[in-house]
């Protein structure tokens, strides 16, 4: 037996595990970057609509810091610009969510204990995990080369590799971070920190013209592949040495720890006293992610809103881009349909914290820590109520703090953009509901509720660009808000979702009441 044995298995397994989860992930984003073309080129058709967008994007340091440069005026060049952060963003917590759910979460759940008792050797997990992350980047990389062939078959490809090659190298960082910590929360909470660095690494060297903290963010590798405009197939060579070398630092760690410690251990609780309710132990275990998603709202906010001003900019003339916006944002002239553009993307990311945050629950569960909460004198019902109000409460806490950045940056009346955030709620809620009836009612399908948090959040930002049928539109809970501020508030579609969210989570807990924990 080598420290290899097993990995065959292993990688099996995890593709099995993964067969829902992995091909959704690898459609919505190489789709998105696959749709672009079709979309960009039916709202600029002209070579000198082309060229004005691209000039007017190059002086606008707000679209550079959120976008990138323009580094060319072809459709592909457009469709790079347009779409790579963000892709690579999505492929690196792709692979995030891969390496964490087959490295650290399996020693935390003790399935890995199981797993190791069998011919399996020492290195046979982290390299299980990498090559599932591996094909998931090499699918979404394969499906942006496809989609985007017709524009030139070297660019499409470079973008594909830029894509891919980013979340590759958020698996290597994952696999290192994985070593470090105990628990598979804090893995995805530090690699989550650091893509968030990497992003603000990206957009201040965009932003001031400097290359340098772009060459210092995994992010800004991906748009220094210049896809489209004179491409460097060295950068995609680096990504894979950076690879090759966080796989090297991953396997030297895991081989000096056992199998569910860390070089990191979390700090022992105190002795007696802070924690006197199952509220309490909620708090205690989410309050970090809830300050830190706060704190990125407001940042986001201020970012989005400093850009208001140049709406008019961003569409310039253009009647076609002009109609996106107002698809997206309502009719009442183009600030308010950027402002509500905004306003809708936060409620549909608000979305994801909510789902993430109510699913804490399956993941007491399935690591056996909700048993020892439940034999005390704590019902089914109390657990989890302290998780809701901090999944569901957390929700308007991050859409206020969502608007309160708007309003600082944009320096207008903040009233209509807190009742535009707040207007959000309500299909954030029918999201976390069905969270909560899928963990109460079937727990092991549980975890398709990010697939479905994943395709609302498409719908939202993708089907307006490519003018999807309304009644296509209308499955995402989204589709039934009102478009603010600037459009009448009809109050029959909150107040239908909000009791739908309530009917939802209400059958959720009653599922969770009768069916036996961890069944």
């Amino acid at each position: 037996m080598t420290a290899f044995t097993g990995t065959g298995a292993l990688t099996r397994l995890a593709l099995r595990r993964d067969r829902l989860l992995l091909p959704l992930w690898a459609l919505v984003v190489g789709g998105m970057v696959a749709s672009g073309s079709g979309s960009l080129g039916a709202l600029y058709d002209t070579p000198a609509e082309r060229a004005a967008l691209a000039a007017s994007m190059t002086a606008n340091s707000s679209m550079r810091s959120l976008y990138g440069p323009v580094l060319g005026d072809s459709i592909g060049a457009l469709v790079a610009w347009r779409f790579t952060t963000f892709a690579a963003v999505l492929a690196a917590i792709m692979s995030m969510i891969i390496v964490v759910r087959h490295t650290r979460e399996e020693e935390e759940t003790g399935r890995q204990d199981m797993l190791s008792a069998a011919r399996v050797g020492r290195r046979a997990p982290l390299t299980a995990a990498l090559l599932t992350a591996l094909l998931a980047d090499a699918a979404v990389a394969l499906i942006v080369t496809a989609g985007l062939s017709g524009e030139g078959l070297r660019g499409a490809l470079a973008l594909g590799l830029a894509v891919g090659g980013t979340g590759m190298v958020f698996a290597g960082l994952t696999a290192i971070v994985a070593q470090l910590t105990e628990s598979a929360r804090l893995a995805r909470g530090l690699t989550a920190a650091l893509l968030g660095l990497a992003f603000a690494l990206r957009a201040a060297g965009d932003a001031g013209g400097s290359p340098a903290p772009t060459w210092a963010s995994p992010i800004g590798w991906a748009q220094h592949v210049r896809p489209f405009a004179g491409e460097r197939w060295w950068v995609p060579l680096l990504m894979a040495a950076a690879v090759a070398a966080q796989g090297t630092v991953a396997f030297a760690l895991s081989a000096r720890r056992d199998v569910g410690m860390s070089f990191l251990p979390a700090r022992p609780g105190p002795a007696s006293g802070r924690i006197a309710t199952a509220g309490g132990l909620a708090w205690r275990l989410q309050r970090g992610g809830l300050l830190g998603w706060t704190a990125g709202f407001l940042v986001a906010g201020v970012v989005f809103g400093g850009m208001v001003e140049g709406a008019s900019d961003l569409v310039g003339d253009n009647e076609q881009a002009r109609r996106i916006f107002e698809r997206m944002g309502g009719q009442a002239g183009l600030q308010d349909a950027f402002l509500a553009t905004m306003t809708g993307l936060f409620g549909m990311v608000a979305a994801l914290f909510v789902v993430g945050s109510v699913l804490r629950l399956h993941g007491e569960e399935t690591s056996q820590r909700a048993e020892p909460v439940l034999a005390g004198a704590v019902g089914r019902l109390r657990w989890a109520a302290g998780h809701l109000v901090i999944a569901f409460g957390g929700a308007v806490a991050l859409m206020a703090a969502a608007a309160a950045g708007l309003t600082l940056a944009y320096g207008r009346d903040g009233g209509p953009i807190l009742g535009a955030a707040l207007a959000q709620l309500p299909a954030v809620w029918v999201l976390g509901g069905l969270a909560v009836l899928l963990h109460g009612v079937v727990p092991k399908a549980a975890p398709a509720a990010w697939g479905v948090a994943g395709l609302c959040l498409a719908l939202g930002w993708i089907g307006p660009a490519l003018d999807l049928p309304g009644p296509v539109l209308d499955l995402s809970p989204y589709g039934h808000l009102p478009k603010l501020p600037g459009a009448p508030v009809d109050p029959a579609p909150l107040l239908l979702l909000t009791g739908l969210a309530a009917a939802l989570a209400a059958a959720g807990l009653a599922g969770l009441r009768r069916r036996d924990v961890t069944a």
